[in-house]
């Protein structure tokens, strides 16, 4: 009997639904691939809602996930799939080339049929995130909360100047130390410190940084990819401190709950 009513508890449809929950959530962190070269897999967002500026009111962020450089270009609202796709190529893939893969939300903009077909036709494949869960896209909200908070420092009291000051808060984020590369994404991606930005003073002249042979870089990019391997393992050890295992089979039937 006993055995009977703890199985029809944890069975109880209501106790489910409605009953608050005091463990600690479910499912471990999985990782993406770490990848292996610069600007071939990314991550994409928005960052809506900011003041009305020459008509952009949105930033699309774009973060490459091996060297966390990210470039971040003023949108106008409402923007459509074919907006957004001719934005992309014009500002990324005439750079950095065709992507192999990114992440994406579940925005009606990638979901469409027109960014889906054209990413198929052009090699690259696109990953959607799971539904109420945003930290598949973590990367790109990183870099979103990051670079409101580098607007707000820049601007102050004058919003309305977010658009004049974004390419400069692009520069310092690229230029940045960050702990999970210990390096910057500026040095990762060119293999070298950015020129330092001085006041000009009348006689002065600049000198190019000269650039490090390409086995020395080579080397390099391998011990940045070590070190974001690492960075990942730890963040899954604290991550999974605080979560408790769980495996769903094919076909199985689950409640999702949508408020925490």
């Amino acid at each position: 009997m006993r055995r009977l009513v703890q199985d029809f508890v944890r069975a109880c449809a209501t106790c489910q639904r409605y009953k608050s929950e005091h463990l600690h959530p479910v499912g471990l962190l999985l990782p993406l691939p770490v990848s292996s070269v610069v600007w071939a897999d990314i991550d994409l967002d928005f960052v809506e809602a900011l003041p009305r500026v020459h008509g952009k009111t949105v930033i699309r962020s774009v973060v490459d996930d091996f060297s966390k450089y990210c470039h971040f270009v003023p949108l106008a609202h409402s923007y459509t799939a074919e907006f957004v796709a001719q934005a992309f190529f014009t500002n990324i893939v005439r750079l950095h080339g065709i992507p192999q893969s990114i992440v994406l939300d579940r925005d009606p903009v990638f979901t469409s049929t027109f960014l889906r077909e054209l990413m198929r036709l052009s090699g690259t494949k696109l990953l959607m995130s799971s539904a109420f869960h945003p930290q598949t896209d973590g990367q790109s909200e990183v870099a979103n909360r990051v670079i409101v908070m580098y607007l707000r420092c820049f601007t102050g009291d004058q919003p309305r100047q977010w658009l004049r000051w974004l390419p400069w808060v692009e520069y310092i984020y690229n230029t940045v130390y960050q702990s999970s590369l210990h390096e910057t994404p500026f040095r990762v991606v060119y293999g070298r410190d950015p020129p330092s930005v001085r006041f000009y003073e009348p006689g002065e002249t600049r000198v190019a940084v000269v650039a490090q042979e390409m086995e020395a870089r080579e080397a390099f990019l391998a011990d940045v990819r070590y070190r974001l391997e690492q960075a990942q393992a730890v963040q899954k050890k604290h991550y999974d401190q605080h979560h408790r295992p769980v495996s769903y089979q094919v076909d199985d039937w689950v409640l999702l709950r949508l408020r925490q």
